[in-house]
């Protein structure tokens, strides 16, 4: 595809899968797109993930636009494969990629009639496009409680708090004790890898009882089902869920670890999506992972849970999410909800921000890369269309 010159092109800011789909989409239709990567590599989060990561979602469903996966990798794609995809994406597509810049503030242009963009890099940049699509990733800047003590903990000697984000493998905790903080998919992945990796015991603190699902059943990957019930009426989706729950769900209860309360689909309108099981309940079971009362505080080199007991794990590894970050580059804006989300999505621009994108900011039981797919789509469909008639008031 030749892409049509223009006065001002399309920055994109993030490397990652959804954005790298937003420029490709938009490359499909001649308009020009820059990503702008702040690191030295595409993917950046995925080269970061911990090692025994895969995908939740099917590899048939996780393409990206213009490229299949290869079936070479298998049903439940690895974190490293994903890597190598996005790689191979970037030069299949003849992206055009500035890595090491980070973009710190989006402004509107001070004269409005061509809604531009102004953008401020770091080496002083100041970049101007005709639209700017933000991409910077849902997992963008770890998230830690502030538990009282938690500071005295991390320095007592034989002690260590990290956040997930830092944890690649079970090497470094063989023959420790553990608490893995968190039991959304990425605590329960590591609560299971820690377990079958040689740590001497393994806690799984829990604040909220998930819904844990199976990854796929009888061959039906629960990905599909995600996507049927997308459509339907909430209420009626939990009525389902609540119905089938003995059959789609894991039941611990007997092992300190209770049914889940509130409707499935309710959660995750929330922003809880089930855990899909990889290994955890088997572990639950078997005794090798011990689901634990939430954290409360930190006394010295105790752990203080929510129940008043304390116990003296050598670790802890809190999973406990991520924040957006989106305060700095775009607060200014007034295009963020209370949470720091942005208020759009996919090809719906902000009221009072019109050439402004997001893409990849939630968290979907259809899954994250078939959305940002069709997202990428939308938005590059939408860009299209407002730089034609551009082109066409100019000529």
């Amino acid at each position: 595809m030749t892409v049509t010159p223009q006065p001002h092109p399309v920055y994109v800011i993030g490397g990652g899968p959804g954005g790298l789909a937003v420029a490709a989409a938009l490359r499909a239709r001649g308009v020009r797109a820059v990503v702008l990567e702040k690191s030295d590599a595409v993917g950046h989060s995925w080269r970061h993930h911990y090692d025994r990561l895969r995908l939740h979602t099917t590899r048939r469903l996780s393409a990206l636009p213009g490229l299949k996966m290869p079936r070479s990798f298998g049903r439940w794609v690895a974190r490293a494969d994903v890597v190598r995809y996005l790689e191979t994406y970037a030069e299949f597509h003849d992206l055009e990629i500035v890595t090491g810049v980070e973009v710190t503030r989006v402004e509107r242009a001070e004269s409005r009639a061509e809604n531009l963009w102004v953008l401020h890099a770091t080496g002083g940049r100041r970049l101007v496009g005709s639209a700017v699509v933000v991409a910077t990733g849902y997992n963008h800047t770890p998230r830690v409680p502030s538990w009282p003590g938690a500071d005295a903990y991390a320095g007592t000697p034989g002690r260590e708090l990290v956040h997930a984000g830092t944890y690649r493998n079970p090497t470094p905790y063989q023959g420790r004790d553990v608490l893995v903080v968190g039991a959304g998919n990425t605590g329960a992945e590591i609560a299971a890898d820690l377990a079958e990796g040689g740590a001497a015991r393994v806690r799984l603190a829990v604040r909220t009882a998930p819904y844990i699902v199976r990854r796929a059943t009888l061959g039906w990957p629960s990905q599909r089902s995600g996507i049927l019930v997308r459509r339907l009426p909430t209420g009626l989706v939990d009525r389902l869920t609540g119905l089938l729950g003995r059959f789609l769900a894991a039941d611990l209860s007997e092992h300190g670890l209770p049914r889940p309360t509130g409707g499935l689909y309710t959660r995750v309108l929330q922003g809880a999506v089930p855990v899909q099981d990889v290994g955890l309940v088997a572990a639950v079971r078997a005794g090798k992972v011990e689901p634990v009362a939430a954290v409360d505080s930190f006394d010295g080199a105790e752990v203080v849970l929510a129940d008043g007991s304390r116990i003296t794990p050598d670790a802890v590894i809190a999973a406990t999410g991520y924040r957006r970050a989106l305060e700095p580059l775009l607060g200014h804006l007034g295009v963020l909800d209370a949470d720091g989300r942005p208020v759009t999505r996919g090809a719906r621009c902000p009221a009072d921000a019109p050439g402004l994108y997001f893409t990849g900011f939630t968290n979907p039981i259809s899954g994250m890369f078939r959305e940002m797919a069709i997202d990428a789509e939308r938005i590059a469909r939408r860009i299209a269309r407002r730089t034609a008639a551009a082109r066409v008031v100019t000529s």
